[in-house]
């Protein structure tokens, strides 16, 4: 009875880890900061190197994972937002509400990186399901 333990999914989704096993990298380069660049930075593996799942299902299949970006920065940008009312405050005098535009602005360029591959597993998470016996069935979307 050699089981193995299952990977937790929030943290298998931060660290940008296959939907299927949550054990397989899948993105070829971990520092998506290293380069600037739209290739380097979503370059991924064909196949997950841990359980051969298809990461790209069919052509056009990443074009949805726009929504899942729009999504998450709308949420970072609520939650800045809340932070600095509560934190700092605007009022009608100041140009705080501009700053706080500006601030978020910088903050939003910052994570876009990382973003763009997280909204890219979130994506893939939604069609492909966790299965703890990955190594003994072979990946179903696998054209």
């Amino acid at each position: 009875m050699d089981q193995k333990p299952k990977p937790s999914l929030i943290w298998s989704f931060l660290t940008l880890r296959c939907p299927r096993c949550r054990r397989g990298s899948m993105f070829r380069h971990k520092n998506p900061y290293k380069k600037f660049g739209i290739n380097y930075m979503l370059d991924s593996h064909k196949y997950c190197p841990v359980c051969g799942q298809k990461f790209k299902l069919e052509p056009g299949f990443w074009f949805g994972t726009s929504y899942v970006s729009y999504g998450i920065m709308v949420i970072v940008s609520a939650i800045t937002f809340f932070l600095w009312w509560v934190i700092i405050g605007f009022s009608k005098d100041d140009n705080l509400l501009i700053d706080w535009l500006i601030t978020n602005a910088v903050i939003i360029f910052m994570l876009q990186p990382y973003v763009m591959r997280l909204s890219r597993l979130l994506f893939l998470g939604f069609f492909i399901r966790y299965n703890e016996h990955y190594d003994e069935e072979p990946p179903e979307n696998n054209l």
